[in-house]
């Protein structure tokens, strides 16, 4: 009887490690954002006129409601009912993948579902330009584009335009919000791109147009 009981004990002690086991894998995998806060920030034009390039960052991570409302500024959806963005995007295409490397791992923002989906279980930051102060500030965002979704636009020249409009829109967004946050942001173009893409595993459809480090000022 005796032997039984810690069976079974052993038995709900192993599931429960299982449970507990898939449960942080889950986590891992798929972070799920609070809802952004659209209260408060200071003035469009106090913010215009603290919008600025910093590249002097301190290793201190977002906090989680940050890292939502930065993505949900950048280019999440201010129109359930249509679906519709917070940066404009030609013939609504939404063409456009913001990459978040953090010390955690690589993810990729899914502005539907407003989470965060695991790419690489790995913290590939210092890969994403190449200045030194990227592998130490929080966030590295990578942009870039999906030409499959691009089927409207006619020749590669014009669909390169339309996506480097939209990430500047985008990266703009960004800068705004930094600014009315008080932290520290910069777009990089000195980005080793085909090295970075093998990183990231892109397929050939996609391209890295542009990368933007965010982070607390040092």
């Amino acid at each position: 009887m005796k032997k039984n009981i810690l069976i079974l004990l052993i038995g709900i002690f192993v599931s429960g490690i299982m449970v507990i086991s898939g449960f942080a894998q889950d986590k891992l995998t798929v972070i799920q954002l609070p809802q952004p806060n659209m209260q408060g920030g200071k003035p469009l034009m106090q913010v215009l006129k603290e919008r600025q390039s910093s590249r002097n960052f301190i290793d201190n991570d977002l906090s989680l409601q940050t890292l939502a409302d930065l993505l949900w500024a950048g280019f999440g959806i201010n129109r359930p009912e249509s679906g519709m963005r917070t940066a404009p995007s030609a013939h609504n295409m939404q063409e456009i993948d913001i990459y978040v490397a953090m010390n955690n791992g690589l993810y990729v923002y899914d502005a539907k579902n407003n989470q965060l989906s695991l790419v690489l279980d790995q913290d590939i930051r210092k890969a994403t330009g190449m200045q030194e102060f990227v592998e130490k500030a929080a966030v590295n965002l990578v942009y870039v584009v999906n030409y499959s979704r691009m089927a409207k636009i006619e020749g590669q020249e014009m669909k390169q335009f339309y996506a480097c409009l939209a990430v500047g829109h985008i990266s703009e967004n960004v800068y705004l919000f930094c600014a009315s946050e008080g932290l520290a942001t910069v777009t990089r173009g000195w980005v080793d791109k085909p090295a970075l893409a093998k990183v990231m595993k892109l397929s050939s459809e996609q391209e890295i147009i542009l990368a933007q480090t965010v982070g607390y000022k040092k």
